[in-house]
């Protein structure tokens, strides 16, 4: 687990006549859509394509069913056999991208730090340089008996982050 990205970069190692012609195609359909990019691109040995994209906003289905057909039509089937199943992430998932944070501010995340801190708290903030997190803890009271509730702001950069996802609530 490398941690949060920076935006999707296509693999490095040498590819296929196939492997090239099917990159290009889904990276020419993804970025017809503004907004919209790719988070996982993976090409088995068998030629099963599988793609993950997620947006700056929520990405309707239409979206993933456009983009199947766009490169169904641009790289045929039946010459390369392959079979392509284009997705959306799944918010179950951990983030892979530094884009994802914006679209999710206010709701709660679980992060960890490259330094082994984890936090649970509202993503209240997304800046250039990582993200701010507002946690609320139980605390005795400076003064007397009891505990109070006390907020603490978290400002965690990007190269600090390992991994961040957001914890699903009922």
């Amino acid at each position: 687990d490398g941690g949060i990205q920076p935006p999707f970069s296509y693999p490095q190692t040498a590819m296929n006549e196939f492997e090239k012609k099917i990159t290009e195609a889904i990276r020419k359909s993804v970025e017809k859509t503004p907004g919209l990019f790719i988070l996982e691109l993976d090409i088995t040995p068998d030629n099963n394509v599988n793609v993950i994209i997620d947006g700056d906003k929520p990405v309707p289905l239409s979206e993933c069913i456009r983009i199947t057909r766009e490169v169904e039509e641009e790289v045929d089937k039946d010459t390369h056999n392959y079979a392509l199943t284009v997705g959306t992430f799944d918010i179950s998932r951990w983030f892979s991208d530094k884009r994802q944070f914006p679209k999710n501010i206010g709701r709660k995340l679980k992060v960890q730090t490259e330094e082994g801190e984890e936090f649970e708290g509202t993503l209240t903030e997304v800046t250039d340089t990582g993200i701010v997190l507002e946690t609320k803890t139980r605390e005795p009271k400076p003064v007397g008996k009891g505990k109070h509730t006390v907020v603490k702001r978290h400002e965690i950069p990007f190269e600090n982050l390992k991994r961040a996802k957001v914890i699903i609530g009922f």
